[in-house]
């Protein structure tokens, strides 16, 4: 793990330039450092070392040294793929896993990536032909963010390495911004940065000799035709499926530790560890909360107990006030709620090891979110006639107060509503933004600045790959969007920013592609049967997780943070919101965001998502654009609580 850049096409050799950028990455590779000068290319890397902790430098050169990598993540079949090249004659300088990708590389071509199982974002400069060859991973775990200007090429794992060496780069993208009001997310290729693009996952990324960009997809999951078989049988191919996954996943010269939160996806991997001897010994790490409601720390507890890992809990009071600065500076672009816990127990896990093992993904293979039946369950509302539910229902739920929960009765109501009146892929995206912003709403809050999003459309990134993949139920469709968006683009970078901003290497084993794969072509009937979600893991699981694991709802202490820190959350709308600069500087008005303070703070409306999303988008605005620095924003944030508590 680490963090890569590079300078391609630069009329001279800009060393101060590529250390700027590797400097601005230190977190992610706090252990080395290296650079490769060439003519026509300039690679860096900062190094967390994980395998072949002596030897693994890089960048790394193939035998004639006409070709140099630079690799962020691990590639899991390494072994295997260096038993295979030098059986063909290559010659490795390295026992890194890494290494196997500059060897494919010369006897595959671009091809070399359908060989590859693991987590990855590299680059190959080829200094013969003068072209540059980089791939992001199938699911979109590692990050590659890249700039163009004239024939310079420069690209990083981070924003922030990008605007260390190019200032300029720092303005708004309104398209992104509308985006993120609508969604959440910003998806590929765009970030919020107009002149920085993202690579998106499972492509590959040529730049050629006269500075031309061209890129390519590699892979997609296919969900048809379906598995065939019982459904005991079809449990047993899932287990040996996963654990081929995990023993994987542990390959490490250094300690490997586990996140156990209590929920499902995190506790069956450490459980299938456990029980099949994949290791012999494991640390894990819960962070518990002072609200009995969210803490999970007991359930965690029991499965750490019955597995006997060497078990790490801490107690932690989420402070918004003293984190925000710092996670909306490693995520380069406005913060989630999930970020708050993963930065939280990151650090805690650091401390011990260097790598952990979560259970990301395990909701978009398997089918874990609400949304996937209360979709169905929208379209068989739908069949009310169109005019009693706008006319006669429709006013009915207005009068209804939205609640200060997010899984309120009246949300429930009013999101099978709205949803009702649309279908397919429209339907499934107006799903995921129904706590944001709708179209009407963000013209209403936007600015002259803005004028370039009016006419965009950010439900695009989700609409379309619910309609492309090849798919019968509209369950799969949705998987399949929130594989390609969703998943890569919310929390695979939260966890990619979190961990790696205290050096932790976090791998995921249900984000192992050859897994996605299997999982796709399970029926949909083993993912979601009527309320019961990711049907098939749960069987699984029941041969490995107490009953008390198994019968637990599903925690979603994220989603409900706006809820929680409602003091916390006074104190920064007072602060950010009253004032905006975003609204300063013509990209919002002023006004609407103070009607969506009051009547939230009233209890007249719950805005409190589309709060969190203005006041990140204002946070992020004042470092990344403004410079404000987040020392100067801590320090603020710091006086306002101080006077806060004051009074």
């Amino acid at each position: 793990m680490c963090g890569i850049a590079g300078i391609i096409g630069g009329r001279r050799c800009d060393r101060e330039g590529i250390a700027r950028m590797l400097a601005a990455q230190r977190h992610r590779g706090p252990d080395d450092e290296g650079f490769h000068f060439s003519q026509g290319a300039i690679l860096g890397q900062r190094r967390l070392s994980i395998i072949d902790l002596e030897g693994g430098r890089q960048p790394i050169p193939n035998e004639d040294r006409t070709l140099w990598l630079v690799c962020n993540g691990e590639i899991y079949n390494y072994r295997e793929l260096r038993r295979e090249l030098e059986a063909d004659g290559h010659r490795f300088t390295t026992r890194s896993d890494s290494e196997v990708i500059l060897h494919l590389y010369e006897s595959a071509g671009e091809r070399c990536v359908e060989r590859l199982r693991g987590m990855f974002a590299f680059a190959i400069w080829d200094a013969a032909r003068r072209t540059l060859f980089a791939a992001r991973d199938r699911l979109g775990q590692k990050p590659l963010y890249y700039a163009q200007k004239g024939r310079e090429f420069i690209f990083a794992s981070e924003i922030k390495a990008l605007l260390a060496f190019d200032p300029s780069l720092a303005v708004l993208d309104p398209v992104a911004l509308d985006q993120y009001l609508a969604l959440r997310l910003i998806a590929p290729p765009n970030s919020m940065f107009r002149g920085v693009r993202k690579l998106p996952p499972a492509h590959t990324l040529c730049v050629g000799a006269e500075g031309d960009v061209s890129i390519s997809r590699y892979w997609a999951l296919e969900y048809e035709p379906k598995l065939q078989g019982g459904e005991d049988e079809l449990v047993d191919a899932l287990e040996a499926e996963i654990v081929d996954a995990l023993r994987l996943h542990v390959v490490s010269d250094v300690p490997v530790g586990a996140f156990l939160s209590g929920g499902m996806d995190s506790t069956l991997v450490v459980a299938m560890l456990m029980k099949h001897g994949i290791v012999r010994s494991l640390e894990t790490f819960s962070m518990g909360l002072p609200y009995q409601r969210f803490d999970e720390t007991p359930y965690a507890r029991m499965v750490a107990q019955r597995y006997g890992t060497v078990h790490h809990e801490r107690v932690v009071e989420p402070s918004l006030l003293k984190t925000l600065p710092a996670l909306v500076w490693h995520l380069d672009e406005p913060s989630d709620p999930l970020s708050v816990c993963m930065y939280a127990v990151s650090a805690m896990a650091r401390e011990r090891v260097k790598v952990v093992l979560g259970g990301d993904g395990g909701d978009e293979l398997f089918g874990g979110y609400d949304r996937y039946y209360g979709n169905r369950y929208a379209g068989f509302y739908a069949r009310i006639p169109r005019g009693i539910r706008r006319y006669g229902i429709g006013p009915l739920l207005r009068l209804i107060p939205d609640g200060r929960w997010y899984k309120s009765a009246a949300h429930q109501a009013k999101w099978l509503h709205r949803l009702s009146f649309l279908g397919g892929g429209e339907r499934y995206a107006r799903s995921l933004g129904y706590f944001y912003f709708d179209a009407p709403q963000r013209h209403a809050l936007y600015g002259p600045a803005m004028a370039p999003a009016l006419h965009g459309d950010p439900e695009a990134a989700i609409r379309n790959p619910y309609a492309e993949v090849r798919a019968t139920d509209p369950v799969d469709r949705m998987l399949y969007a929130d594989s390609c968006v969703r998943l890569p683009d919310h929390p695979a970078m939260i966890l990619d920013r979190m961990t790696m901003a205290h050096g932790l290497e976090a791998r995921s084993p249900f984000m192992d592609h050859v897994l996605a794969e299997f999982a796709a072509r399970l029926p949909v009937s083993l993912k979601v049967r009527g309320r019961t979600l990711r049907y098939i893991q749960a069987r699984l699981a029941e041969r490995y997780l107490p009953r008390e694991v198994l019968q637990r709802p599903k925690q979603g202490f994220s989603s409900a943070l706006t809820y929680m820190l409602r003091a916390q959350y006074r104190t920064l709308f007072g602060l950010f919101l009253s004032r905006s600069h975003l609204a300063g500087d013509g990209v919002l008005r002023q006004g609407p965001i103070d009607a969506l303070v009051r009547e939230h703070l009233a209890g007249r409306a719950d805005h409190g998502n589309r709060l969190w999303l203005l006041l990140n988008s204002e946070v992020w605005y004042r470092m990344r654009i403004e410079g404000e620095t987040r020392a100067d924003l801590a320090e603020r944030i710091a006086g306002a609580d101080t006077e806060r508590s004051a009074a």
